[in-house]
């Protein structure tokens, strides 16, 4: 059996944005049927707090509090994938030390480092994907991490410093996602914006278009070869036009 594609969502700089992408990924998992687990690692919950106030009509979202710990239960037990989860994204806290980083993105098929147009958080941003590839040992040839810029206004100098920095990693910019109060008031409702009204929130789903097109891509060794691998790293065989991608 396939493990369901593993997506960790990073950055130990705090207020980068890590739970609304977690959670508007798991919703935009949910709305195709994908029945996602989010698994919360911050100590603030907010991940947690959002599920609860999903409305209880809306496809199903897992969630685990991966911050808390219940001694009765071994953490593997705890932290165990339920059977039929097609997606599992990972919320991840603050202040992640680097020698923490192999822990959080072991079995993860794809790293998302989002950043804010700031130098603080460029800075920061710099240091963490330094850790991923030094410390983590994810090899920039496996397509493993993509950097988000997150909140951001074109046509302001910072921003074009942003994504200078971001061109100069060597490492995919999967999406540019706009400063939007979309995001804000779905959270509010318990929602993603793939469950608002998409004449309301058109041009926030339209960014989210290369982010998706980036998760669901197949290894770049395999992608040249006209086949991919399965999420667990075994081959699965040719690739078929129309078919749902291998990591499902």
């Amino acid at each position: 059996m396939q493990s369901p594609q593993r997506i960790v969502v990073m950055n130990p700089k705090g207020g980068s944005g890590k739970t609304t992408i977690a959670i508007n990924l798991a919703s935009h998992f949910a709305t195709r049927g994908l029945t996602p687990l989010l698994m919360d690692f911050d100590p603030q919950g907010s991940s947690m707090r959002w599920i609860r106030k999903r409305p209880p009509n809306l496809p199903e979202i897992r969630a685990i509090a991966a911050f808390e710990r219940d001694t009765r239960l071994t953490r593997s037990f705890q932290l165990r994938v339920p059977e039929g989860t097609g997606r599992v994204i990972v919320d991840t806290p603050a202040a992640v030390p680097s020698h923490g980083f192999p822990d959080i993105t072991r079995d993860a098929h794809k790293i998302i480092v989002p950043v804010l147009p700031s130098d603080i958080d460029i800075h920061a941003a710099s240091k963490c994907i330094a850790d991923l590839l030094l410390v983590a040992k994810i090899r920039r040839g496996d397509n493993r991490i993509g950097v988000i810029a997150n909140r951001v206004r074109r046509n302001t100098l910072i921003y074009q410093s942003l994504m200078r920095f971001l061109e100069s990693l060597g490492i995919p910019i999967v999406a540019t996602f706009r400063d939007s109060q979309s995001y804000v008031r779905s959270a509010e409702l318990g929602l993603g914006i793939h469950e608002m009204k998409s004449y309301l929130v058109r041009e926030d789903l339209d960014q989210w278009t290369p982010l998706i097109g980036w998760l669901e891509a197949p290894p770049p060794q395999f992608a040249a070869e006209g086949s991919h691998p399965g999420v667990d790293g075994t081959q699965a065989g040719p690739a078929v036009t129309g078919a749902a991608p291998a990591a499902g």
